[in-house]
């Protein structure tokens, strides 16, 4: 019995590294794959899957995304308050179709009890088609502007807003026969949703960051006959 404890115990075993899946971008993957992968690798914070093309954007700036980001949520926040039957969501994994599965920067959606065309899934995503997108996107050579707009588009998305922060503008597109046809704000520099009435967006004064102004012109839909009649629609679904 003199024999040393260390002698009579066998040492454990280095433990077996852990090997993360490869979720690359620019690989072309299954939604299946894409989803497997992401939810393997806690260390991405935003992966998307556009036309079966995984998309993992840079670091988020503050100045250039995250305001600009905070601005929209704020005002299509303030739509939802006021709205029966609409929800907002931020940064929601979507799942659009077999290829696409975006992550946009904010959506709008109308509940499916009320008639809308997605609905949240039992493992809490987004499935089908939410009726208005918003991305907020550097400049016009973006993806979002391309390969993700052609996604929205043949998914029929039935508005489409790109906020592109260094360009200085902001297109509001609207589905009209299949294609993607851009809305023109008003002499007073407004543009009105045509899914959702009474949204109003004062497009410049959001570019130059007057966010109360934002508000205030948004106010101006609430009570309309547009809005009220909205509503009215969707309580009677």
């Amino acid at each position: 019995m003199s024999q040393h404890l260390s002698e009579i115990i066998t040492p454990h075993s280095e433990p077996t590294p852990i090997v993360r899946p490869v979720l690359e971008p620019g690989d072309n993957l299954t939604r299946h794959e894409f989803e497997r992968r992401y939810l393997a690798r806690p260390d991405i914070k935003k992966a998307e899957l556009i036309e079966g093309v995984v998309y993992t954007p840079s670091p988020v700036h503050a100045k250039r995304h995250r305001e600009p980001h905070a601005s929209i949520v704020t005002w299509l926040g303030l739509y939802q308050a006021l709205t029966f039957g609409v929800q907002l969501l931020d940064n929601a994994t979507v799942r659009l179709d077999l290829d696409n599965e975006p992550q946009p920067d904010a959506l709008l959606r109308i509940e499916p009890s009320v008639g809308g065309r997605s609905h949240i899934s039992e493992d809490d995503y987004i499935e089908g088609v939410p009726e208005l997108i918003v991305e907020i996107a550097a400049s016009s050579v973006s993806y979002d502007l391309h390969d993700k707009l052609h996604a929205y588009r043949r998914n029929s998305v039935q508005e489409y807003i790109v906020w592109r922060v260094d360009d200085k503008q902001i297109d509001w597109f609207q589905l009209v026969e299949g294609n993607y046809v851009r809305m023109e704000p008003s002499e007073s520099h407004v543009t009105q949703s045509q899914g959702f009435p009474g949204l109003r967006l004062a497009v410049q004064a959001l570019l130059d960051g007057d966010l109360a102004k934002v508000l205030a012109e948004q106010q101006k839909g609430f009570g309309t006959t547009e809005h009220t009649t909205f509503i009215e629609r969707l309580r009677g679904k």
